[in-house]
């Protein structure tokens, strides 16, 4: 198989000792969840801390924060002036306007968005968003939660897909789907969270040591 090119996202850490292991693995962005009804969830002095620390060590790395149906004013708020952040990753039900207010309100900063896709159908939702975002995120659709099940999308669905922006595919990332993922899905990005952790927000250093190696040797 030929070198791939594919972005890892490491999402979901919850300690600055985590994060800068899982940054001097190689990769390219590492997410912490802003949404409280999470068990990842980390405050948002916490998360500063640790995006700080990692701006000042690994720069080029994103720096991606997760929402979910957060107030625009709230948003806005939080992201003028210096954030910590380089990506904002909208994770929930946030819709076409809310993503064009954010975009034309503080346009310096990336802006990801989330889709639970259940069916072929919910693809098709997806298309008025590319004006507006950076990147499309594809995760697995769960009546339980939003995001962090471990649940995989169909891999039906996922064949010969064409987006203007770049897409990265969540849910259920492992080394046993890696090779299916990269010679038929073909994603820019995989975002890897349930399927390496020891515990919400623990994650387990050789399971991500193993799947970030086993990914950039591929």
């Amino acid at each position: 198989m030929p070198k791939t090119n594919t972005l890892v996202k490491i999402c979901g850490l919850t300690t600055e000792e985590q994060a800068l292991r899982v940054a001097k693995l190689g990769a390219n962005a590492i997410g912490i969840i802003s949404v409280e009804e999470s068990p990842r969830y980390v405050s948002a002095e916490i998360k500063k801390k640790i995006f700080k620390t990692l701006e000042s060590f690994y720069p080029e790395i994103d720096r991606v924060s997760v929402v979910q149906n957060c107030p625009i004013d709230l948003i806005i708020k939080n992201f003028l002036g210096n954030p910590s952040e380089t990506i904002i990753q909208l994770h929930g039900d946030e819709d076409v306007d809310y993503c064009k207010k954010i975009r034309d309100k503080i346009p310096n900063i990336g802006l990801w968005k989330a889709f639970r896709i259940k069916t072929e159908k919910d693809l098709d939702k997806i298309k008025p968003f590319e004006d507006f975002v950076d990147a499309i995120l594809l995760d697995s659709w769960n009546k339980e939660t939003y995001g962090g099940s471990g649940k995989k999308i169909n891999s039906i669905y996922l064949r010969n897909l064409k987006f203007s922006k770049p897409w990265w595919l969540a849910g259920g990332i492992s080394i046993e789907w890696i090779d299916e993922i990269l010679a038929d899905i073909k994603p820019d990005g995989l975002d890897i969270s349930s399927s390496i952790e020891i515990s919400p927000g623990l994650k387990d250093i050789k399971k991500t040591t193993d799947l970030i190696g086993f990914l950039k040797q591929n």
